[in-house]
């Protein structure tokens, strides 16, 4: 559930959803949301109907957090690894279901720039699922939608 609300601060979710996202009853899904409630790490708002939650980016806990879900999923490890051998990178982007904050096992990473090396890419995929295990994909120079989160954008001087 902390991948859920954490990956990114627009991810958010109701009762019933989350049960079936997480397929889980909804009873332990309540007691995590009154848990995270309850601790000020996720707020409550009502729409039509159903309680909204979505993680509390005010809270002191908010940014320790998110480093914590992006370092389990090993988020972290990726962008150094490609920053430091790939090309002149302009931006990485999380998208897909990561970015969703669903833990489908497959991560999807946007990776934007000048003479991306694809081989090089595709052969560090085994090194990154052996380390954080999942599987990588790497899309070269696409459109980023409404759900990408950028994990890294080069500054402009």
């Amino acid at each position: 559930m902390l991948i859920k609300f954490f990956v990114s601060a627009a991810n958010n979710g109701y009762l019933n959803g989350l049960a079936n996202e997480f397929n889980e009853s909804t009873n332990s899904i309540r007691k995590e949301l009154n848990n995270l409630s309850s601790a000020g790490y996720l707020l409550k708002s009502k729409e039509n109907n159903r309680i909204i939650y979505n993680a509390n980016t005010s809270h002191p806990m908010f940014e320790v957090l998110q480093k914590i879900v992006r370092q389990h999923l090993g988020l972290e490890d990726i962008v150094e690894t490609v920053i430091d051998r790939i090309g002149d990178v302009d931006q990485i982007a999380l998208t897909g279901e990561y970015a969703e904050g669903i833990d489908s096992g497959n991560i999807e990473i946007i990776i934007n720039g000048l003479n991306v090396n694809k081989d090089y890419l595709n052969s560090i995929k085994p090194k990154i699922k052996k380390k954080i295990g999942r599987e990588v994909s790497f899309l070269v120079n696409q459109k980023l939608n409404s759900n990408s989160i950028i994990l890294y954008k080069k500054a402009t001087k």
